[in-house]
């Protein structure tokens, strides 16, 4: 795979070319000072939650069969797998828009964690222990499929370097090669996208319909709004391994277009 580069002025290798963070506002009502409970809480699994994570990993197979089952064919003597595309952002910044539309150029899995948690949390609370359960079984799946030599695209919020070190090391022990793309966008589209979705999620749509009709296998899953963006933006860490970087204010072909062609190299 080919280094990323600034082609196009939409994809940045350099981990400086990150928007820097914004210090949230005591006392102002856009950006609380109460932690955002399970939204911010580390997401390294415990060791002791591992067998437990397992049997939800398996969970996950099940409920994920038919898409599991349409997996691309492993080749074994491509040196191109196994492959882990990781997204990183805040939400509304089109991490989970932009892995549906790379999914329809390049053959692989998406595993996003606002489906897995709605798999198995239906009702969610987004507490601590809920978010290790979520991130936990998360983890295992990917590393499964990794071994099975599935390409898989995990799509998750991972802000911090704590957050995306469980995933660092499944590239290491599953020997895959790591594409780390960091998302962003202006904070007013932000808002508006997110504003969006909670006008949907007003009016009694589920959160689960199909968000547009560009890439027919998005679907928005998350549940995050203006308020959980707020609590959150402060604690953003930019990715310390290079990583390509992607502002989703921009027409995004191109920058598919081009990872799709670094992938492929």
């Amino acid at each position: 795979m080919g280094k990323a580069g600034a082609g196009n002025g939409r994809i940045l290798s350099e981990a400086s070319e990150v928007e820097a963070i914004e210090p949230k506002r005591p006392g102002s009502p856009d950006r609380p000072d109460r932690p955002a409970r399970g939204w911010d809480a580390p997401e390294q699994p415990p060791s002791q939650n591992r067998v437990a994570g397992v049997a939800d990993a398996a969970a996950l197979r099940q409920a994920l069969h038919e898409e599991l089952n349409r997996a691309p064919p492993v080749s074994a003597g491509s040196p191109s797998l196994p492959l882990l595309i990781v997204l990183c952002g805040l939400p509304g910044t089109g991490k989970s828009y932009f892995a549906a539309a790379l999914a329809s150029r390049v053959p692989c899995i998406v595993l996003g964690s606002d489906r897995l948690r709605k798999i198995l949390a239906p009702q969610p609370r987004y507490t601590r222990g809920e978010h290790s359960r979520i991130f936990t079984a998360a983890h295992c799946l990917l590393e499964q499929l990794l071994t099975e030599g599935c390409p898989v695209i995990f799509d998750a919020t991972n802000l911090t370097e704590r957050a995306r070190q469980p995933l660092y090391d499944i590239a290491d022990r599953t020997g895959a090669q790591l594409l780390l793309i960091k998302f962003s966008a202006p904070e007013a589209l932000i808002r508006q996208r997110l504003a969006r979705r909670g006008e949907r999620q007003a009016a009694g749509l589920s959160s689960n319909l199909p968000s547009c009709t560009d890439w027919p296998n998005y679907t928005d899953w998350s549940d995050a709004d203006w308020r959980i963006y707020c609590r959150l933006r402060p604690g953003e860490e930019p990715p310390q391994r290079p990583h390509c970087t992607v502002d989703s204010s921009c027409d995004i072909a191109p920058t598919v277009a081009e990872i799709a062609r670094l992938i492929g190299e």
